[in-house]
């Protein structure tokens, strides 16, 4: 089962993930590493922010044209690392990723910083194969000339995992870490204790 008709997150891992993870209205967004598999069969991974999340699961924004789009148009099956700094907590999700509603990316796109919005429209591999000061100097003219603010360019897009599978773990200085798993299996989540 996949998609639209994949369960909610039920209510124990969504009460974790609304205590571990920021609001969606943090403006700090999280760092995450994005796990995908290319048309061959081989894996690749990349840091983005996590835009958001919800009871359906966990939204991230790129260019339509990159090579994690390209990756996830070919096989969908992806995943998220969440990992807090010293090592203490980790959030794993395995699922599918399928296109963001339309109102959603532009609602994320609206929320991201001036140069992050500005970075949507530059980010090509053409502009990185610049020489350095060539690249500052145009990013300078860019930003000059749309000093009223940077529109969505069409290349933006934005992804929904919706998960089959949350790993929360966690360590314990006086004893061994632990995870607690929840399993999406024939439409129905069970959970069960690993090993750290």
């Amino acid at each position: 089962m996949s998609g639209a008709d994949d369960p909610a997150i039920p209510s124990e891992p969504w009460a974790l993930l609304s205590a571990w993870l920021p609001a969606n209205d943090d403006p700090d967004r999280p760092q995450i590493t994005l796990s995908t598999v290319d048309s061959r069969g081989e894996a690749d991974a990349r840091t983005v922010l996590l835009s958001e999340f919800d009871g359906n699961g966990f939204y991230f924004h790129t260019d339509a044209l990159s090579r994690k789009a390209a990756h996830i148009d070919a096989n969908p099956a992806v995943a998220i690392t969440v990992l807090w700094p010293g090592f203490t907590r980790q959030i794993v999700i395995r699922g599918r990723a399928e296109r963001a509603p339309d109102a959603e990316i532009a609602r994320a796109y609206a929320s991201r910083s001036p140069y992050l919005q500005q970075l949507a429209w530059q980010n090509t591999t053409e502009f990185a194969a610049l020489p350095t000061e060539e690249r500052e100097r145009r990013w300078a003219e860019f930003g000059l000339a749309h000093a009223e603010g940077f529109d969505q360019p069409v290349t933006w897009t934005g992804f929904l995992v919706r998960p089959t599978r949350l790993t929360f773990w966690e360590s314990n200085a006086l004893a061994a870490s632990q995870r607690r798993e929840w399993a999406l299996d024939a439409g129905r989540w069970t959970m069960s204790y690993l090993a750290g």
